[in-house]
């Protein structure tokens, strides 16, 4: 048996409704695992990919654990061989954070495998170098930081990756409706205006600040009163089929409020308790089926944790 470690790395909200690419949060499900074994041919090789219909290269130079992994072995001088399996327990290009779990999961995998014992703001660097795949190279940290750190998290600066975790309400459930439909990260990014309107800038804002102000007190209605996005969400909507009847419906059954799951076509919803948050996901998919547009569901609590080590062997 070769020295190998498995790990999982969660799904993740990024966004989260105003937060343009400062804010997320890790979900409990779905997720990611990694393995990564040393193996006694030198180089670093993604040996198997399995529940990604084939959409993920193999290629180093274009797989987000493969280009997180090589920053990590370069950083550290390894010139042993290794190899990475990645499976994917989620949809590619869900807006859950697919490509940072697998970046995350390898990185973490990798720590353990060699025993660096790395912090996490460590491992942040080599992950975020990965999720530049999916963002045409612009440096963006609100997935890989909430899928790493676990919480729910803002991304203050990427110059700096300061990334600061924030309390927040226990009770907090997010329903998850993810329509089986291809939107890329890049795309959508693609579609974004590059300016604003000074009101628009005011009223999201003050979202911000009141959502980091109503998660701390654990003032849900505050909560809910913030979840307004007036700058992302009216351009990217438009391409999410249903979205504004699958967000009324959310409302309707108890949401203290729903936004786009980073970049879509998954969108979530904050509620109270597992009841409700269920209550939530079955209105929303009635407007997924009503429509034809296959689709899955989760409901999670915000995961404090992030990855975690399945498995080793170091005989």
């Amino acid at each position: 048996m070769q020295k190998e470690v498995r790990a999982f790395a969660p799904a993740s909200v990024s966004n989260v409704g105003c937060g343009f690419d400062i804010f997320g949060f890790a979900l409990d499900n779905p997720g990611d695992e990694v393995v990564i074994r040393i193996v006694d041919k030198k180089g670093l090789v993604i040996k198997n990919i399995t529940g990604d219909n084939g959409e993920i290269s193999k290629d180093i130079e274009n797989n987000t654990a493969g280009v997180a992994v090589k920053s990590f072995v370069n950083e550290i001088g390894f010139d042993k061989g290794l190899e990475i399996e990645i499976h994917k327990k989620m949809g590619v290009g869900t807006g859950l954070g697919s490509s940072a779990a697998s970046a995350v999961g390898s990185v973490y995998a990798l720590d353990c495998l060699l025993e660096t014992k790395f912090d996490k703001h460590k491992l942040l660097r080599f992950a975020v170098e990965g999720e530049k795949l999916t963002s045409g190279g612009r440096t963006s940290a609100d997935n890989v930081a909430a899928c790493l750190f676990g919480g729910f998290i803002i991304v203050r600066s990427v110059d700096d990756l300061d990334v600061i975790n924030i309390d927040y309400p226990e009770d907090l459930y997010c329903s998850i409706l993810y329509p089986h439909i291809l939107i890329r990260t890049s795309d959508m990014r693609k579609i974004l205006k590059t300016e604003i309107t000074l009101d628009d800038g005011v009223k999201q804002w003050g979202n911000i600040a009141a959502l980091v102000a109503g998660l701390m007190k654990k003032d849900h209605e505050l909560i809910g009163r913030s979840l307004q996005d007036y700058i992302i969400e009216p351009t990217r909507s438009i391409l999410i089929p249903g979205f504004n009847e699958i967000k009324k419906m959310a409302l309707e059954n108890g949401a203290l409020g729903s936004s786009i799951s980073g970049s879509g076509p998954s969108m979530f919803a904050l509620s109270r308790s597992r009841k409700t948050a269920s209550d939530i996901v079955v209105a929303m998919q009635k407007i997924t089926d009503k429509m034809g547009i296959q689709s899955d569901t989760y409901i999670s609590r915000i995961n404090r944790i992030g990855p975690r080590i399945l498995s080793k062997n170091f005989k």
